[in-house]
């Protein structure tokens, strides 16, 4: 596996308030690979924004390490690079936020050509590449338009240019679709993963909002009070999720264990098992349980079942209590498994009576 792009390390950010002190981040390790697009999701309050801030030092940790494409900005309480140096790398990281920050009394084409103003391009190298930016975001013919003209998605678009202007490896985006209605929402999404997918952009996607993440993250991390308390790749996050906030953001599980609890499940018979599969791909259009009965003759019954469409691809869960002898629930679970279907058997109660 490459090093990662980004290396967060043992992050605290203490603040004080009067005689009060805020714990903002506490103890976080996050390692981002190039390429990742990667959501941090939590409520309001938990610790997203200030601990992506520490990325590019625009929020110093109280503590920890920060390294970024090999270079370490902060460890020992300090920063470890000059700030002309930070400077510097810092164009190699953007940032896109909820509002989109442009200068109104100026040009779509003249709002992308002022992050290009240190650049070492000439003025038509600097025209050409800006307009080059547009067409990537799907904007070159309104490259003289004033933001006041464009919708709230047409400006994201701009702030995304902008972003681009310096070629950054990776991009933060902070809320940057929260003010949006759900079409553009979806717009923006998507431009951010053929970006990721066209030029090997790494994304870093701070959210509150699931959908969000589902719809382009390979990886995610849950926040709550200024602590990563999950994280993983997406779809095992997201169909095994192991705490009750990330129950929460997924939607589709806390369905799951909310039908769970309603069934008398403490009185599963002696020849009855609970399991969960998870299955994705060509898998989500088979009829599974009916492929068990036929084959094996062992009868299941679905508690619930749920398909999502996670970055792209389909992946399916169902709870279902198998019925048969020792022998013949064995015999079902080794035939799942050989159909490619991630089985656990879940008991000791410990999902529906958390």
């Amino acid at each position: 596996m490459a090093d990662p792009i980004i290396n967060l390390q043992d992050i605290n950010v203490t603040f004080k308030q009067g005689k009060k002190v805020v714990r903002a981040v506490q103890d976080v390790s996050l390692a981002i690979q190039p390429g990742d697009i990667y959501g941090i999701v939590g409520y309001s309050g938990a610790g997203k924004s200030t601990l992506v801030r520490t990325i590019n030092l625009l929020q110093k940790p109280t503590d920890g390490t920060v390294t970024v494409a090999g270079d370490t900005f902060f460890s020992d309480h300090r920063q470890q690079i000059s700030n002309k140096e930070l400077q510097s790398k810092r164009r190699k990281i953007g940032m896109i936020f909820q509002h989109f920050n442009l200068l109104n009394e100026t040009s779509v084409i003249e709002n992308v050509l002022f992050a290009l103003k240190h650049s070492d391009l000439d003025d038509d190298a600097q025209e050409k590449k800006t307009l080059e930016l547009l067409d990537l975001v799907g904007l070159k013919d309104k490259a003289e338009f004033y933001p006041v003209q464009l919708s709230g998605g047409e400006q994201q678009r701009v702030s995304i240019a902008r972003a681009l202007a310096n070629d950054p490896q990776i991009l933060i985006s902070d809320e940057a679709t929260s003010a949006l209605d759900p079409q553009n929402t979806n717009q923006i999404l998507d431009l951010l993963k053929r970006l990721n997918q066209k030029i090997g952009l790494t994304v870093v996607l701070i959210t509150h909002e699931m959908d969000a993440v589902k719809r382009v993250a390979n990886k995610i991390a849950v926040m709550e009070h200024g602590k990563i308390i999950e994280k993983g790749a997406l779809q095992d996050v997201f169909l095994r999720p192991k705490e009750e906030l990330t129950r929460q953001f997924v939607g589709g599980s806390l369905a799951a264990i909310d039908t769970l609890k309603a069934f008398n499940l403490d009185h599963l018979n002696d020849n009855e098992e609970l399991f969960q599969l998870v299955y994705n791909g060509n898998n989500v259009t088979q009829s599974i349980i009916v492929e068990l009965y036929k084959r094996l003759n062992v009868e299941a019954s679905i508690l619930y079942g749920n398909v999502e469409v996670l970055s792209g691809q389909p992946v399916g869960t169902l709870f279902i209590v198998v019925k048969g002898d020792k022998g013949q629930r064995d015999q079902a679970v080794d035939f799942l498994k050989q159909s490619n279907v991630t089985v656990t058997k879940i008991d000791d109660r410990r999902i529906w009576n958390e």
